[in-house]
């Protein structure tokens, strides 16, 4: 893929841009298998897990959703990022973004223009308009929300959503956040719906999940159907009666994985997330199907032991699931482990302190292309 802003040196986010795909994929499967030799050599060797092909991604316009700082004027606002003086660095035709997205994101800075929205002056502490996060669905259907640090130019907003809606009719969803502290976030707590439409439907397959603004959903449509379709293979395969989905977003692994007679649990702190899960479970007429706010090692330490799963999906941020609830998973009677990473350091050290769970299948997903980041799913089974 070749790309202007990082030719001229003006954004070198994608730290791979210019390097052959296919070296990309390859090093990132080179780099999984080395991380996760010791769990190879537990679980009896190389002949003993099963290495499934890396699952690819288009090299471009993969991404489902952009996280924009909203820089310069009134008149000439920018979206893209900050440079090295916290002056805003346009990034309008970011090659790595969705069509959809692309299309909208000039629009979004001429409705900026012409709304009078006030960028936010890092280096100064002043203005309103931090941050457009914009998420694009397999229909094309976008979620569009507005990161302001104080209600000053809600009702300017309020005033000019007809205006928006006219020249960006697939703005389903509108928000605005609210994000008064000066610190290194994204997004604050409070969210104001401004549409009649509250989520944004994302159909995977068979599978419609609703996700709501401060809700989780993997970056690249085409990788995530793909990732749950092997996790929901290797579950069906081990056929377990029972099974909890941990760090469940907005239930991904858990919708796709339920079936008749299958009792399935998912597990979330986000209250926003488990609203999305229920309702997609709801309208799907999942029987079967639980969903539940709560920390996933707490949920786990608290349950009884014959109440516990067959099998266990953890899907964690990049600091993995850490000693304690790997340790929990190693004393229980849990019999497989479906493990999800965004992060093969921190997996590698989690499947340590798991020996009796022995890796047996594994595989690469380029999640992130142009970029060193990477998903690897595997399955884990007791001996």
């Amino acid at each position: 893929m070749q790309c202007d802003y990082f030719d001229r040196g003006v954004c070198r986010s994608c730290t791979l841009m210019g390097q052959p795909y296919a070296e990309q994929v390859l090093d990132k499967e080179l780099r999984t298998r080395e991380l996760l030799h010791d769990a190879v050599e537990a679980a009896g060797g190389p002949g003993s897990v099963e290495w499934l092909p890396a699952i690819t991604s288009p090299e471009s316009a993969y991404r489902n959703k952009a996280k924009m700082v909203v820089g310069g004027t009134v008149q000439h606002p920018t979206v893209g990022i900050l440079d090295h003086r916290q002056r805003g660095v346009d990034l309008r035709h970011c090659g790595i973004c969705t069509p959809g997205i692309q299309h909208a994101l000039p629009i979004l800075a001429g409705f900026i223009a012409d709304a009078g929205l006030i960028p936010y002056d890092v280096a100064a502490r002043r203005g309103e308009l931090k941050y457009v996060l914009v998420t694009e669905s397999p229909d094309g259907e976008l979620m569009v929300r507005f990161v302001l640090r104080s209600e000053g130019q809600l009702p300017r907003l309020r005033q000019q959503l007809g205006a928006l809606q006219r020249v960006l009719p697939n703005a389903a969803v509108v928000t605005v956040n609210l994000l008064p502290e000066h610190k290194a976030v994204t997004e604050g707590e409070r969210e104001i719906v401004l549409t009649e439409q509250e989520t944004l439907s994302m159909r995977l397959g068979d599978v419609t999940m609703h996700l709501r603004p401060q809700s989780f959903f993997q970056t690249n449509t085409s990788v995530a159907t793909q990732l749950y379709a092997q996790a929901s293979a290797w579950i069906d395969e081990v056929a377990p009666a029972s099974m909890w989905d941990l760090y469940c977003g907005v239930g991904g692994f858990a919708l796709h994985a339920a079936r008749p007679g299958r009792a399935v649990t998912g597990i979330e702190t986000s209250r926003e997330a488990i609203r999305s899960a229920k309702q997609s479970a709801r309208e799907a007429g999942l029987e079967g199907v639980r969903f539940a706010a709560d920390d996933a090692t707490e949920h786990a330490l608290r349950s009884r032991p014959g109440a516990l799963p067959e099998l266990v999906v953890v899907n964690p941020p990049r600091r993995g699931i850490g000693e304690t609830l790997s340790t929990w998973l190693e004393d229980s009677d849990v019999q497989h482990v479906v493990y999800s990473s965004c992060n093969p350091v921190t997996l590698a050290k989690d499947l340590a302190r798991m020996p009796s769970l022995r890796l047996r299948r594994a595989r690469v997903l380029d999640m992130f292309p142009q970029t060193g980041h990477l998903e690897a799913v595997t399955l884990l089974s007791r001996r």
